[in-house]
């Protein structure tokens, strides 16, 4: 059994709904209950089971994207975006309009020391500057041995001309493998390595990072715009709920986009470094962006991680992840209320209290509340529960409507 992620901020769902019990019962006599209680802010109260921006025309640059049509009128009767969307800021339009409506884009500005920027650009300058030089190299080398070639092939007969009928297998079969394998080389090279440094330089469809750092130059702090890779394309509708009330598209969604804005992620990394399979740069957004700030077109604010997507019925949306992690705090607070309300309803309301102090008791022992200490607080809380003549699992998923083994999500 290990601890689940959603079990962290569940400590604050039991602090409300502490608040809600005090207010509607008086003094207990079980005061070891309420000490523990008013413990649990210190805890991680878990459930056994548990598995653990179109631009002025002096930015001069043509996007590819098709701008996004009006919004539809929305599914929802009542007109309100479905949480954990809003509209995206007017300031932002411009930059929004150049946008690809099948990617999913995420603006954040980067505070890191421009010295240390400089560093990390000068790794893929000198990688490309090395690729260049072997290229420079390998044609140098090579290029007499296909010209050779060539010429031998339009009859000018030379030192690479095979003269087959006077060849035996044992001197043919070598060469052609030598010639085989120099041509595979050079494919190799052309088609997979090649590119790399044209890209870097001379990328046209979002920009290039030289276009981008001659433009931009290096900053205290930049704007970063990163654009979904080919995942977002098939993700579906992620703003509608399904007739059951649930979206798995969404929950792909904000995972992906949870674990790309997580603080470690945006507190320690450089944005030219934020490049992996779910995410690229878009060199040429970046540069429309700054050009935003310097020209007083949007302050610099505007742009502190602002996650944007289009969707058919409501146009282009910016996901509140404040509100996002809001309304699932808010579930959490429904569902421990709804625990605690049907151990209530049965007068077994101290079941609920002894289970925060066991957990209290486990987690402030010596060696921390790890993996052990958890098996051991979730087989006691079990037992505890089985001799009131309640078994947790089967009561839990009947008073909240979820598998405890999953947690409170």
């Amino acid at each position: 059994m290990h601890l689940g992620g959603g079990y962290t901020s569940i400590i604050q769902a039991l602090i409300y709904s502490q608040r809600h019990t005090l207010s509607h019962r008086g003094p207990s006599p079980n005061h070891n209950f309420r000490r523990a209680w008013d413990g649990a802010h210190k805890l991680f109260i878990f459930l056994p089971g548990n598995t653990s921006i179109a631009l002025s025309s002096a930015m001069a640059r043509q996007r590819k994207a098709t701008k996004a049509a009006p919004a539809k009128p929305a599914k929802r009767s009542d007109g309100t975006l479905p949480a954990p969307y809003k509209r995206p800021p007017e300031v932002l339009q411009p930059l929004i309009d150049t946008f690809e409506e099948k990617h999913v884009y995420i603006l954040h500005i980067d505070s890191k020391p421009r010295a240390f920027k400089r560093k990390i650009f000068m790794v893929p300058v000198f990688l490309n500057l090395a690729i260049v030089a072997l290229f420079a190299w390998r044609v140098y080398y090579i290029g007499p041995y296909y010209l050779s070639l060539v010429t031998s092939a339009m009859g000018y007969w030379n030192e690479t001309t095979m003269f087959v009928e006077e060849m035996t297998w044992e001197e043919i079969i070598p060469e052609v493998g030598r010639r085989a394998l120099t041509f595979m080389l050079d494919t190799l090279l052309s088609v997979f390595l090649w590119p790399w440094p044209v890209e870097f330089c001379f990328g046209q469809q979002h920009g290039n990072p030289v276009a981008w750092r001659w433009a931009v130059g290096f900053r205290d702090r930049e704007v970063v715009v990163r654009r979904s890779r080919k995942w977002s394309a098939a993700m579906g509708d992620v703003v509608s709920d399904g007739e059951d009330g649930t979206n798995a598209a969404r929950s792909y969604f904000l995972a992906r986009v949870h674990a790309a804005t997580a603080p470690m992620v945006l507190g320690e990394k450089t944005g030219y470094v934020l490049m992996d399979g779910d995410w690229d740069l878009d060199w040429g957004a970046m540069m429309d962006a700054t050009t935003m700030v310097d020209r007083k077109m949007a302050a610099l604010e505007a742009f502190s991680l602002v996650i944007l997507l289009y969707q058919e019925d409501w146009g282009w949306l910016c996901v509140d992840l404040k509100g996002e992690a809001e309304a699932q705090m808010d579930g959490r607070r429904r569902q421990v209320l709804a625990f605690r309300d049907a151990l209530a309803s049965i007068g077994k309301e101290d079941l609920f209290y002894r289970w925060i102090e066991i957990v209290q008791y486990e987690a402030t022992q010596p060696g921390g509340f790890g993996p052990e200490k958890q098996e051991l607080a979730a087989q006691q809380i079990r037992e505890l529960f089985m001799k009131e003549g309640v078994d947790f699992d089967q009561f839990w998923k009947d008073s909240v409507g979820t598998d405890s083994s999953l947690g409170i999500q």
